[in-house]
């Protein structure tokens, strides 16, 4: 870090997902902000799409005591709709949700404006990159408007966008206010994730491919271009781990400034008294819906595993988690009842009443339900790899099982129908946690298991779990609370193979003393990746940018 180090008095953060829960972002972006409103008090300042029309999401607290006299110039001056509020997280921090829907008629003018002064390229741009760039514009105007009113051209002031689709934001930004000081995050690179989504091998052949090729190939171009471009042009450039740096370099021709690894917030985490509530409800919950499901009793000391994450079936290694715990199954050394949980969102169509109706009334079933693998009903459900990979192992979820399966597709927000409890409030009853990822730039799932004290095994191609092996854990034993698993673009069968030893051996444990020993290594490593610690690498950032800026306008 620079021994001159410049602190910014306000920060303006941008992301898709502020106050709107889509990814692993919406996790960093709120956990980190009660780290930060500790350094800016209210000068931290995140800025979201207003996707809400009538509503407002649950996370959003109106203020009005905040910026009014602002609000009222940005509507009747800028043409800006503004809500004004805090994010319902720890530290309550200053959030504006902006409605980017106006500014469409101003589309054309708005790319011409990125090809001429940037060299963006839209004229490839399809699905949701015009919605994207629109709100990026927006959330531009909404800085420009607030810095103008509050006079803060003599102020270091910081403006933080996030993932190409802010990057419009960022470029509007550099060229209306110069004197700002841009920082642009890449949490995986578009063009990375689609040759890792398209079943090609990026990490054997990372050093031979081109990103402008491989975005031509992907249909990519467009927003490997904002990406690209954006990455070049604002003050700081930085990313979220080592190995999505080494992407960053060769598929977008920049090495990042910073490299800022994504921390959590202890606050998330139940305190010692409330936790082992938190954790007999959550194993209630989940062991009653299990029975309900499958018609019979299960032990109420049944290991009980999941997985969890956005539905990228090969990167977040969802394949891979279905074959270890079908070998788990079949291994005959199993001599634990297990419930394996596959948390993962898919295109629900509705919730199964029978299974609703079973839980509301209370009644033992002795038959177990039609395909009694899943929680609610899918959209095309002939179709889902998830499914169809259980049914092609061979999954019974008879009662002679000793390990069994569910998918729990959906968003668990508390409103699902069927659990009705929040994520964290469901994790905290894991016994073990599985993420075998491909393609994972950081990996929250995993850190956020040890941050509640749940073992976990994640492998060496996500950002967490090169860190945790530089953190000192050696990756080999379940019982230091993170297993890192060596995995290549080949080796599939391998990685399988070393999930069911981990488990199974887990599974084995039953001494009391050694299971608070390993949720006690977990807390202990989690402590070490809290945004008390990690937050010193934004401040790097911060004062990288700022100094940029001050060359740039000097």
């Amino acid at each position: 870090m620079n021994n001159t180090e410049t602190a910014p008095e306000y920060v303006f953060e941008s992301s898709w997902e502020v106050c709107n829960k889509v990814g692993g972002i919406y996790t960093v972006l709120s956990t980190k902000a009660h780290t930060l409103q500790q350094m800016l008090s209210d000068r931290i300042i995140f800025i979201g799409p207003d996707i809400w029309d009538k509503t407002q999401p649950l996370d959003f607290v109106d203020d009005t005591s905040l910026f009014t006299d602002w609000k009222q110039h940005a509507e009747s001056a800028d043409g800006l709709h503004v809500k004004i509020g805090r994010w319902n997280v720890p530290g309550m921090p200053p959030v504006i949700l902006v409605d980017f829907k106006p500014f469409f008629p101003e589309k054309d003018a708005l790319y011409y404006m990125m090809w001429d002064q940037f060299h963006v390229d839209s004229i490839h741009a399809y699905g949701d990159y015009d919605e994207s760039c629109i709100f990026a514009y927006a959330v531009g105007k909404v800085i420009e408007s607030f810095y103008h009113y509050y006079k803060l051209e003599d102020k270091p002031v910081v403006a933080h966008f996030d993932e190409w689709m802010l990057g419009m934001g960022a470029l509007y930004v550099k060229k209306q206010l110069p004197k700002v000081a841009t920082i642009f995050t890449t949490h995986a690179t578009s063009i990375g994730r689609s040759i890792a989504g398209n079943n090609k091998a990026l990490y054997a052949y990372m050093d031979g491919y081109n990103g402008d090729q491989m975005a031509y190939e992907l249909n990519m171009e467009a927003k490997h271009s904002i990406e690209k471009q954006t990455a070049h042009q604002v003050d700081c450039f930085t990313t979220v781990s080592d190995i999505t740096a080494r992407e960053c370099e060769q598929l977008l021709d920049k090495k990042p400034d910073v490299v800022t690894p994504n921390g959590f917030e202890p606050n998330f985490v139940p305190a010692a008294a409330e936790y082992a509530v938190k954790r007999a409800e959550a194993r209630k919950a989940l062991l009653n819906m299990a029975e309900k499901l499958l018609g019979y009793s299960i032990d109420p000391d049944a290991l009980l595993i999941s997985t969890s994450g956005r539905y990228e079936y090969r990167n977040k290694g969802i394949d891979v988690f279905i074959e270890a715990m079908n070998r788990v199954r079949t291994s005959g050394q199993l001599q634990r009842e297990a419930i394996a949980f596959i948390m993962v969102p898919a295109w629900v169509r509705e919730v199964r009443s029978d299974l609703k109706k079973a839980i509301e009334i209370d009644y033992p079933n002795e038959e177990p339900m039609q395909c009694p693998f899943i929680t609610h009903w899918l959209n095309q459900m002939q179709d889902d790899r998830v499914m169809n990979y259980i049914g092609y192992a061979g999954f019974t979820n008879a009662k002679n099982e000793k390990l069994k399966i569910i998918f729990i597709p959906c968003y668990l927000d508390g409103k699902d129908g069927i659990l009705n409890k929040p994520y964290y409030d469901i994790l905290i009853g894991m016994d073990v946690t599985v993420y075998p990822s491909y393609y994972e730039p950081w990996g929250y799932t995993p850190l956020e298991s040890i941050a509640f004290g749940i073992p976990t095994i994640t492998t060496n191609l996500a950002g967490f779990g090169l860190w945790a092996l530089k953190a000192g854990v050696s990756g080999k034993n379940i019982q230091e609370g993170v297993v890192v698993i060596d995995r290549t673009d080949f080796n599939y069968f391998d990685v399988a193979t070393e999930i069911t030893n981990h488990i199974l051996a887990l599974a084995d444990i039953a001494d009391e003393k050694q299971k608070n020993k390993i949720k006690e290594n977990c807390f202990d490593l989690a402590q070490k990746a809290e945004w008390s610690r990690f937050i010193t690498y934004y401040k790097e950032a911060f004062s990288v940018a700022l100094m940029h800026a001050s060359e740039r306008n000097s």
